[in-house]
This record gives structure tokens, sequence and C-alpha cells, in this order.
């Protein structure tokens, strides 16, 4: 049997993504702030022949999120620019917002990256979740979930023609004609859209992978929709092995019935990971991690991260029966109502604390060769094409799964032994797009 070689990213989060990770490493607690932390972990995960990093971003912060967890939203691109200059393969990957942001100035950035790092950058799409972002960008309502889907689609459409704005041969640099580049190479998008109207081409040549590459991390219908037509990367948050099967299959057939090819798409699970040379070690580990986590910060969080603003819910009453019938904001929140119709009278803390999902719900504990053994299992039975490497503590996880679990899967022939290319598009084994305009 052929098996396709594992793919990983590493997730950046500061001092790791457990919530009682900086209680626990013994770095400066102002160390996150700087950026000699983002370099290190990226050298690592480069040293892992990892296909990426990846920076998630918060556009606005409820404020009690300061008291519990270190706060180091920067502006993704801007990190990854600097990172760039700090290695020289592993791949590039930033979240922006297709709500709050517009798509050329968009485009323009990530193309930016795209040629600062030598064709590593990935564009992670995303509609942004939280109500509380419209104030920071003076809009007077948060658009409704399927809403932000529907002007997706149109967003990365004109972010897609926007790069593709200069044919591939445009530059000439031809100094006895003096002519740098051929103008009849160029077209301009001039998009005018239900609700974008964008004229100019970018104000540089087409970026060295001809377009970043896409991610995509939604679980709903909208979002599937959104994945199926344009993401060659998935980020997904399962919750068992059966319904990491189930949602993979179901992805490809959705990729396939768009017209694409699904061997293009790669998903790449979260997963939170804690590792230790013994199952003891590990679980000790992950024991004091939970120790240490706040009930309050977990149900604030829990409400949060599905949209809500958890300064308007009193977590000892119901949920309000006047959300019940709202349009949900998100995948997340559907749960949540669902579960709040299923008991009515139930506390809110109580019906949050029986909640799982997000990114960070499949915790693994145990020694590399356990690790190694999961996700071998996963890829054979269908359910990954590799993981999204979510390290409890950062950058001990990391450095962990590069030393101990890498070799590992590397004398198993699951993974590579070197980078055989420098972009992005060639660690994850993706053709250059064809430009669709010229």
């Amino acid at each position: 049997m052929t098996v396709r070689p594992l793919h990983f990213n590493a997730f950046i989060w500061p001092n790791g993504y457990h919530e009682s990770a900086w209680r626990v490493v013994g770095d400066d607690v102002r160390g996150v702030l700087g950026l000699d932390y983002y370099a290190g972990i990226a050298r690592i995960a480069e040293r892992g022949l990892m296909d990426a990093i990846f920076l998630a971003d918060n556009i606005a912060i409820a404020e009690y999120r300061v008291t519990h967890l270190p706060q180091t939203q920067f502006d993704p691109v801007s990190v990854l620019s600097a990172l760039a200059a700090v290695t020289t393969r592993i791949g590039l990957i930033g979240t922006g917002s297709t709500t709050y942001s517009k798509p050329w100035e968009l485009a323009r950035r990530f193309a930016t990256l795209d040629h600062l790092s030598g064709g590593r950058a990935g564009w992670n799409i995303v509609t942004t979740v939280t109500p509380l972002a419209a104030g920071n960008f003076g809009e007077r309502v948060h658009l409704e979930h399927d809403e932000r889907y529907t002007r997706a689609h149109e967003f990365v459409e004109v972010a897609q023609r926007a790069w593709d704005s200069w044919a591939d041969d445009a530059v000439v640099g031809d100094r006895a004609r003096g002519v740098w580049a051929e103008r009849s190479r160029l077209r301009a998008p001039r998009f005018h859209g239900r609700f974008y109207d964008v004229e100019g081409v970018l104000p540089f040549p087409r970026s060295p992978q001809g377009r970043p590459v896409l991610v995509q991390a939604g679980q709903s219908a909208a979002g599937l929709a959104l994945a199926a037509r344009y993401a060659e990367l998935i980020f997904s948050g399962p919750a068992s092995l059966a319904a990491a099967v189930a949602f993979r299959t179901d992805l490809r057939a959705r990729v396939a019935a768009a017209g694409r090819d699904p061997e293009q798409v790669a998903v790449l699970p979260a997963l939170m990971v804690t590792l230790g040379g013994t199952e003891a070690e590990a679980r000790a580990r992950a024991r004091r991690l939970e120790e240490l986590a706040s009930p309050e910060f977990r149900w604030q969080n829990a409400l949060y991260t599905a949209g809500f603003d958890p300064d308007a819910f009193d977590p000892d009453a119901p949920f309000p029966r006047s959300l019940w019938d709202e349009p949900a904001p998100s995948s997340r929140a559907g749960k949540l109502l669902e579960a709040a119709r299923a008991r009515p009278d139930a506390p809110l803390r109580d019906i949050l604390k029986d909640l799982t999902g997000g990114a960070g719900q499949l915790h693994f504990v145990g020694t590399p060769e356990q690790l190694a053994d999961h996700i071998v299992a996963w890829q054979d039975a269908g359910g990954a094409d590799g993981f999204t490497i979510m390290g409890s503590t950062l950058p001990y996880e990391l450095s962990a799964f590069t030393d101990h679990v890498v070799p590992l899967l590397q004398r198993r022939g699951r993974y590579r032994t070197e980078y055989r290319g420098h972009t992005l598009r060639d660690h994850l084994g993706l053709p250059r797009p064809r430009n669709n305009i010229l």
C-alpha cells in the first residue's frame, strides 16, 4: 500500500495551547511579547521539517481573557514577515478576516509575505465569530453567520483576481527598450459584485507561489461549502477518530462535487499534545495543567469562542430563552443552543461544562511512541493527512515532538527526511495555480 507522506503544522500560542501553560513554564512572563519567542518556535518547527507554523488572530479581545491568558494577538502578517527573515523553508500561515478586511488590501499583504518569504505564505480564511469585533471597526452590528460566509465567497474571488492581475511573464527587464514589465501582460480585476468593487492591479508582480496557500477551519455547513470551493488545507477539530473519518470523507466528496481534486486538499486536525518519557510522566504533567485551570475562565471562554459576549450572561442562571430562536453565530453556538433547549432550567455553567468543541478538544497525553502510533492509526483509518500540533506548553512539547516523534515517523517511512522544495506548495505537494485572468 502506498502511503502519502504526513503533513504537520505547528500552532503557535503564548507559552502553549493549554490555558494554564503560562503558569508552569519557566520563561519570563513577558517573553511572549518579543520576536525571540516566535523565532525560537519557528526554528524548532523547521528543524522538525514541518510544513508550516500557524498563527491565529483575534481582532477583538473580551476583557476577561487578560486575567487568565497572556495576550499577544499581534498582526499575524507582521509577525510572519519577521519570521521569514530568520527561517528558510518553513511555511508561514496567518489568519485574516473576510468580515473586517478589504479584499484588495488583504491580498496585497499576503502576496507581500509570499514575496518576502520566497513563496512560503498561507492565508487562514476566517469570517470572525465574535461580535465584539464590530465596534473596533466602526460597525453597528456584527453580521450573522450565513451572511458572513456569503460575503467570504466573494471576498476570496476578489483576492484571487488581485493575485492574478499580473501574468507570470509580465516582468521582462528589457534595458535596451527601457521596459521593466509589459503593460499588456496586466489585467486589472475590475470586479463589481454584490459586496465588493475592486478596480486596480496589485502594485507588484505575481508572487512566487502564484497565490498563497488557502487554509480554512469552518465546521458548519457554510464553512464546509467555503472549504470545498477554495481551501487547500483544512484545520479541523473532530472529537474522535470516527468523527474525523466522517468529516474527511464528507469534505472530500464536497471538494469533488465542486470540481476540484480531493487529493489536492489536506486535512490536518488539531491535536493538543502533552508528552513525557513515560506515560506516567506525561499524565503527571497534564494533571498539573488541569489542577491550575480556572472554572471561571472555562465558562467564559466557551461563550466567547461560540460567538457570545460572556459579560452579558449570568453563569448561575439558565441560558436566556430569548436567545433560543436567534440565529446561531457559529457551529459551536448551535451546539450550545441545542443543549440549552434540552436542559432549559440548568445553570449555564453546567451546560457549558458538558460541551466540547473547538480546536483543543483532543488532548493526547503519552509517550512519543504512543503519539507516533496514534498519528499512524488516524492516517491509516482515513481520518487525517497529518495534524496541526498544538503543544500544551511551548516550546517544550514542540521540541519533544521534533526530537522524539519525528524520527519514529521517519523510520516508518511516513514522514520526510528533508525538505524537497522551497515553497509551502512544494511541502504540501500542491501545484502552482494557473492564472485565471491572463
